[in-house]
């Protein structure tokens, strides 16, 4: 059953390439536009790089939401062909006023009897039953879109993505699987099990594990009081590098961590081809995240465009800026905890260093049990009148019946805002003034997930 709905996805996609390709041969300039995370910078990069290897031209936008206003400002451009990458099946029926074709490669949760116009190629894999939350990232549903025309050179790039989406936990499946062995097979990416131990090349082993977050390391992931008690522990010296320590010691070392958590000596995805800053996928990945946060999209995209000179440099500064955010913000949940509700929890932000990372400290909190994993998280940062929530929660609770998308695109648009995504992941925006009674109405709805489940 699966093979024959990736069967059809794969036609879809190739009914997208084949329209991209009828606009390329015209000479036509392609119009992308895209998400500002490090799935939505992938995707569009893995487009620019298909074009660009076909002496195409593109003209590409990255933004953090589509709403129906930035769209009309698309109908006064004169481009034949639009590609909306990573966005775009939530807005079906403004984009089927668009005057030229269109191509929409995402993979966000989307009405299944929205129809679309003549003119759009809808590439989902929720259209086709399949799971879109961790089967297949938007980098991935551009990679399909795109891999009729043999390049296979940008699965890495579509795995970028994927890390990004958070998709590898417990490995990759689904259609990202099917990626990856395009990797391997064209000798694009090697996979080898290692200590999954983020900068463990460049900084002190301790400051290395708090650092470490994909997996997380409990009492020690975000917290270098924890990280040293930990190594002292097991007799291995704190201010040294992972790679100074002797054979018998990295032994030590693997062997306890995987006692706290066995995913940290796992699969590591490397592209021996690439430069050595992002040879490591998931390092890539976070390399683009933080520019993601950093409103530095263009800096993301010229990287995976090939422009590396100049963007790598300061992306790093952003990884190291964002890190230590992250650090700062692990500390900041554990002292204040979250606001409970019945069956939500929440957390609220003002302050410019927190707010850049509250989705990403709200995964992080849930796996480290900081914040209540039986209760989805809803962090809340407020922008002048509006509010931007972005919902996390686990894999157990989607069992029971949450749907993180369905509740914030719901709640939202009764406060005239705007909002969807994933069971597990979401995010919304809504007036400041509304948030107390948003809140209220997102408890309602999981509240009602839960019991119909």
């Amino acid at each position: 059953m699966i093979q024959k709905q990736q069967h059809s996805l794969l036609n879809k996609a190739e009914e997208a390439c084949d329209l991209l390709r009828g606009h390329l041969k015209q000479d036509h300039v392609v119009r992308i536009i895209s998400h500002n995370d490090a799935d939505g910078i992938s995707a569009a990069g893995v487009m620019c790089n298909a074009i660009a290897q076909e002496d195409g031209k593109f003209h590409v936008t990255i933004i953090p939401r589509l709403k129906d206003e930035i769209i009309s400002k698309f109908f006064k451009e004169k481009y034949k062909l639009f590609i909306f990458c990573d966005m775009g099946s939530a807005n079906l029926k403004s984009i089927n006023r668009l005057k030229g074709d269109v191509i929409i490669a995402d993979h966000h949760q989307t009405n299944l009897n929205a129809r679309p116009g003549d003119n759009i190629v809808h590439v989902n894999p929720h259209l086709y039953g399949l799971d879109g939350t961790k089967d297949v990232s938007a980098s991935g549903i551009s990679y399909l879109t795109v891999r009729p025309m043999g390049y296979t050179n940008l699965s890495g790039l579509a795995i970028v993505g994927a890390f990004g989406d958070m998709q590898y936990k417990n490995g990759f499946t689904g259609v990202n699987q099917m990626i990856l062995n395009d990797g391997i097979e064209s000798n694009n990416i090697e996979v080898r099990d290692d200590l999954k131990i983020a900068y463990k090349s460049k900084e002190p082993l301790y400051k290395a594990l708090s650092y470490t977050i994909n997996p997380v390391i409990k009492n020690v992931s975000g917290d270098e009081e924890g990280s040293v008690n930990f190594l002292e522990k097991i007799g291995i010296s704190y201010g040294i590098k992972f790679d100074e320590l002797s054979n018998e010691e990295k032994d030590i070392l693997k062997n306890e961590l995987v006692k706290i958590n066995p995913e940290i000596f796992s699969s590591v995805y490397t592209v021996p081809s690439e430069i050595p800053e992002l040879r490591n996928l998931e390092d890539y990945s976070n390399i683009l995240d933080a520019c993601g946060k950093n409103k530095k999209h263009g800096i993301g995209l010229s990287i995976c465009i090939g422009d590396r000179k100049d963007s790598i440099k300061e992306a790093q500064d952003l990884v190291k800026t964002y890190r230590d955010d992250i650090v700062y913000g692990i500390e900041w949940i554990k002292k204040e905890g979250s606001v409970v509700q019945d069956k939500i929890q929440y957390i609220y932000a003002e302050e410019k260093r927190k707010k850049r990372i509250m989705g990403t400290l709200s995964s992080i909190g849930l796996d480290l049990e900081i914040l209540d994993p039986e209760k989805p998280v809803l962090a809340m940062s407020r922008m002048d009148n509006i509010i931007k929530v972005s919902g996390r929660t686990t894999s157990k609770m989607t069992e029971k019946g949450v749907n993180l998308g369905y509740a914030l695109e719901n709640a939202s648009k009764s406060f005239n805002g705007s909002g969807g995504g994933h069971n597990i992941a979401a995010g919304a925006v809504i007036p400041y003034r509304e948030m107390d009674n948003f809140l209220n109405l997102v408890d309602e709805i999981v509240r009602t997930q839960l019991k119909a489940n």
